[in-house]
């Protein structure tokens, strides 16, 4: 009843939006500042997703359906919904904004964000299935202390889907800025009330299903895109980077490296949080509890590899089309009056692109499916931040596991609400802050406090409670110490002067300070429950090897 109301209230909107597009364009209002396709295209997928949510709402009945989609997703469907769930607006529009803005640099993102797959989630992708159930707090507390690992467990995930969350509220507000002319505060409210939907009612399998038709569009549209880019230039990659290099203003420097992360220490650590930072993404572990067994776990890495290195290549296309077709349009099409380039080029690059080679009617398709995109990433990021406040502080760490399913789930509704609220007050307090510093801060928490203790729990046998809580505490701690103190919070954000940490991204330094707490905490640890921590290893080994105990196992 209250997903039809919802139906009903966003479609009213729709046609008040139309109404009002309309009487603006009749008054005048440049082509520009509202899209009528891109208005009605945004209306036809917000209508379809919220019939899914319906749809999946009616068979979400217990914890594991609404955690995990009962675990009854496809390898294939998985691997193309976590595709989904990582090529979010910091990818599709942040990426080729990038390549834009600093040429061949551009691409250091592109292969940061890609190479921590095949090298991290092939390592454990098969071990979280066989040892998790709903989070990756189930594994990080597989044979360690529930309470003490779960609490820092949620905080990491909860430090991660917040500062994610910033940076695609206020990409889906801008967006929407754009496409009806409405306040951004507005517009942020808007996106907060359609994730909150999604997921308390239509849980994983909502949200997965929003992230496979997202992924679907996504895909489809870059490639259209890209083919568009090269007929332009015969297929001729030659003739699309010389011609770059004569509109470009740094010239032939765009093909060069270096001018985006000029030291070495900066770019080594860049690399680190963007490598092992996905390994700790808690949106990302989550969706690895929604297939039968180990064998879906890893089909879906390898399809959602294949998917995301395909989608990153057409980034890097796209972001040098933009800067002959947009940049260099005949005539100043995209300069506004005071000439510079419309409304924020570095973000909206992709945007514009999409006009330049398909007209109002692509703009208004790209448009809707940038929207999309976001939609499935605050939806999947809110889940896995309301799982980690339901499951694993509530349920298990707080009541001990005494809880019954119901309860939990209620628990978990409330969370998302909770999390809504405080993703629409930090998407407009940070309208104007960098967003793709906040996204590598995310990666950086993430490769310093959730992957070092989730990678040290399923390969060390020496781990204990005590190494896993200090360690892990000191490396969230130094991350976001470091941070506050480098250039970009001490400097431009609290304007305090020369930064203390003289590096934008500290991952080179916390996450081995992290790795070593965690070593030293655990050796030095000779109590009792360090001894049983240590004689349940070769239990925990044989179930993450060999499924035997996990659900699915009578299939596999």
């Amino acid at each position: 009843m209250i997903l039809k109301r919802l139906l009903t209230l966003f479609m009213l909107f729709g046609f008040t939006a139309l109404m009002a597009a309309g009487a603006d364009l009749s008054s005048g209002t440049k082509a520009e500042e509202l899209n009528v396709p891109a208005i009605v295209m945004f209306f036809i997928f917000v209508a379809g997703t919220l019939g899914i949510t319906y749809w999946a709402a009616k068979r979400t009945k217990s914890a594991k359906d609404f955690y995990a989609a009962g675990g009854g997703i496809t390898g294939v469907q998985n691997g193309t919904a976590i595709a989904g769930d990582y090529m979010s607006a910091a990818s599709f529009l942040g990426i080729t904004g990038m390549v834009y803005l600093k040429g061949y640099d551009g691409l250091i993102f592109s292969i940061g964000f890609l190479v921590g797959w095949p090298v991290i989630l092939f390592m454990i992708s098969e071990q979280l299935r066989n040892l998790g159930k709903y989070t990756f707090a189930d594994v990080t507390s597989y044979r360690l202390k529930q309470k003490q690992v779960r609490i820092l467990a949620a905080l990491g995930s909860i430090s991660v889907v917040i500062l994610y969350l910033i940076a695609q509220m206020v990409g889906a507000g801008k967006l929407i800025e754009i496409l009806f002319g409405l306040d951004y505060e507005f517009a942020v409210v808007l996106v907060g009330a359609l994730m909150v939907a999604y997921v308390a009612f239509g849980g994983m399998l909502a949200t997965t299903w929003v992230q496979i038709i997202k992924a679907v569009l996504l895909l489809t549209g870059t490639t259209f895109m890209v083919i568009m880019v090269m007929v332009h230039f015969n297929f001729d990659f030659n003739e699309l980077f010389k011609q770059a290099t004569e509109v470009h203003s740094k010239g032939a420097a765009i093909m060069s490296p270096g001018g985006l992360v000029s030291d070495p220490i900066s770019a080594i650590s860049l690399g680190i949080a963007l490598m092992f930072g996905t390994a700790g993404l808690p949106h990302i572990l989550m969706r690895f509890f929604t297939v039968s067994d180990s064998k879906e776990a890893r089909k879906s890495v390898f399809v959602a590899t294949g998917l995301i290195g395909y989608f990153y290549i057409l980034t890097f296309i796209m972001g040098f089309g933009a800067i002959v077709l947009v940049l260099g349009a005949e005539g100043g099409t995209y300069l506004a009056a005071d000439g510079h380039t419309l409304k924020g080029m570095n973000n909206m690059a992709a945007i514009w692109l999409a006009h330049a080679v398909g007209g109002d009617y692509f703009l208004g398709f790209i448009s809707a499916v940038a929207f999309a995109t976001i939609l499935a990433v605050v939806s999947g990021l809110t889940l896995a931040g309301a799982s980690a406040i339901s499951h694993d502080l509530y349920a298990n760490a707080f009541a001990t596991g005494k809880v019954d399913e119901k309860k939990e789930m209620r628990v978990s509704k409330i969370a998302t609400l909770i999390i809504g609220i405080a993703a629409i007050i930090f998407g407009i307090a940070f309208e104007k802050q960098n967003i793709a510093f906040v996204v590598a801060l995310a990666f950086t928490i993430a490769a310093s406090a959730n992957f070092p203790v989730l990678f040290m729990s399923i390969f060390w046998k020496k781990l204990t409670t005590r190494g896993a809580v200090i360690g892990g505490y000191i490396g969230l701690i130094s991350a976001l110490v470091l941070v506050i103190l480098g250039p970009v919070v001490w400097t431009q954000i609290l304007g305090m002067g020369d930064p203390i940490v003289p590096y934008k991204f500290p991952a080179v330094f916390s996450v081995p300070i992290a790795f070593l707490a965690i070593w030293f905490f655990s050796i030095t640890d000779n109590s009792d429950d360090a001894k049983r921590c240590i004689e349940e290893f070769d239990a925990q080994d044989i179930r993450c090897q060999t499924g035997i105990g996990a659900d699915g196992a009578a299939e596999h």
